[in-house]
């Protein structure tokens, strides 16, 4: 191995430990208000309809963070963009902490849905060059550590809930982000190094919205999209539906999240193993399609049952919410990696893209949630998810027909 080549594999390999540290706070602050969400919508006494439209504002600003960042890591480089965008996501979380109306909450959900779609496209940009510069598959274990964040701060959040009000809680969290996330940037690959403009045969960052050449990309953006709508569901309205429809004891009503959030924390670091032994394709469709069967019929099952055995349903809630999180947990990550190795199309405008449609859903699926809740019932509204998760199986399936195969590299 010649001296320059030393130098990139100790420069991809600090990346790829800063990535793992980044994914794992994206985790951590994206969620941390998921346990305290009962309290913050009680706070401001919110109906489920008025509160699926709060959440919209995240929606949009994931939607306008995704659509700039693709063009601005193409521009200027995936670390450059990460440096900005980590010092706004933690301050939308201050916003929402000291927010007194629900129009500083809705601001603050904004411009944390737009600096978390920042982060996110920039992230998994220099993460598709750090998987070829060290010939490993390694994407789905970033997110691993995405939902290892997301499931500490949930679990965190609903046991210091008797302890520390949410505005303390959500205050503690920026602070220990922000201390954490400037280290871990300034260790990334550096724009010269990270490919943002692409390599040899990519089209310029500017690529049509419609046309035979994008179809898949929009298939990717599809699958990612059911796979968001299911996670962002999960978290939004698991702990209301064990609270207000099963008749789960605060605290114990994070549960649900926190057994999806495990699940997807098991399925990623097995995923990249599971991508190479059987094609990311195979393995996305199956597990979706599964686990969104189960996963309806064990919220259906218990909201029947919940009155006359509360214990059981709580279990069966619970085994529902950790088979999805099993299922939508290579999903998301297998898209990513897809959009940002589609031959012609460098990787920043591919996952712009890709995450410009699917994180927005993230934020917007569980507002229709929400809204199908406000007519119907929450268990009933929990269809949607479910079956938006299914068309994330579909999108695979067609993919696989494209003929566009994951390259085999090492687990």
């Amino acid at each position: 191995m010649t001296g320059n080549a030393v130098e990139i594999s100790l420069l991809a390999r600090r990346a790829r430990n800063s990535l793992w540290s980044l994914f794992f706070l994206m985790g951590i602050v994206s969620m941390a208000w998921v346990p305290r969400i009962p309290e913050i919508k009680r706070s401001f006494d919110l109906s489920d309809g008025f509160f699926g439209i709060v959440l919209i504002c995240s929606g949009v600003g994931a939607a306008l963070g995704a659509q700039v960042s693709g063009g601005m890591v193409h521009r200027f480089g995936s670390q450059n963009v990460t440096r900005v965008a980590q010092i706004f996501m933690p301050s939308g979380l201050v916003v929402v902490a000291l927010a007194p109306a629900p129009a500083i909450l809705m601001a603050g959900l904004f411009l944390l849905g737009f600096a978390y779609a920042a982060i996110d496209v920039s992230v998994n940009s220099q993460a598709v060059v750090v998987e070829k510069l060290l010939s490993k598959r390694l994407m789905v274990s970033f997110h691993g550590a995405w939902s290892i964040g997301a499931f500490s701060t949930t679990v965190f959040g609903g046991a210091i809930s008797n302890l520390l009000t949410p505005r303390e809680n959500l205050l503690l969290v920026a602070v220990i982000a922000l201390a954490i996330y400037i280290p871990s940037t300034e260790r990334l690959l550096g724009s010269d190094r990270d490919e943002h403009l692409g390599v040899a045969g990519d089209e310029p960052r500017s690529i049509p919205v419609f046309g035979k050449a994008v179809i898949p990309i929009w298939l990717m953006a599809l699958g990612a999209l059911g796979a968001l709508i299911g996670e962002g569901s999960a978290s939004d309205w698991g702990g209301i539906l064990l609270e207000d429809h099963l008749g789960v004891t605060k605290g114990v009503s994070a549960s649900a999240f926190a057994s999806f959030a495990l699940a997807m924390i098991i399925s990623r670091f097995v995923g990249d193993h599971l991508f190479h032994r059987f094609g990311m394709y195979q393995v996305v469709s199956t597990l979706a399609l599964a686990s969104s069967i189960i996963w309806i019929s064990s919220i259906l099952i218990s909201w029947q049952i919940s009155a006359t055995n509360q214990t059981v349903a709580l279990i069966l809630v619970n085994i529902g919410f950790f088979v999805a999180g099993f299922g939508i947990g290579p999903m998301f990550p297998a898209f990513m990696l897809a959009a940002g190795t589609t031959p012609g199309i460098p990787a920043s405008v591919g996952i712009g893209r890709v995450a410009f449609l699917a994180i927005a859903g993230y934020f917007i699926g569980p507002t229709i949630t929400g809204l199908i809740s406000e007519a119907t019932t929450l268990p009933l509204a929990m269809i949607y998810p479910a079956m938006m998760l299914a068309l994330g199986a579909l999108m695979a399936r067609k993919l696989l027909r494209f003929g566009l195969a994951d390259a085999k590299m090492s687990s």
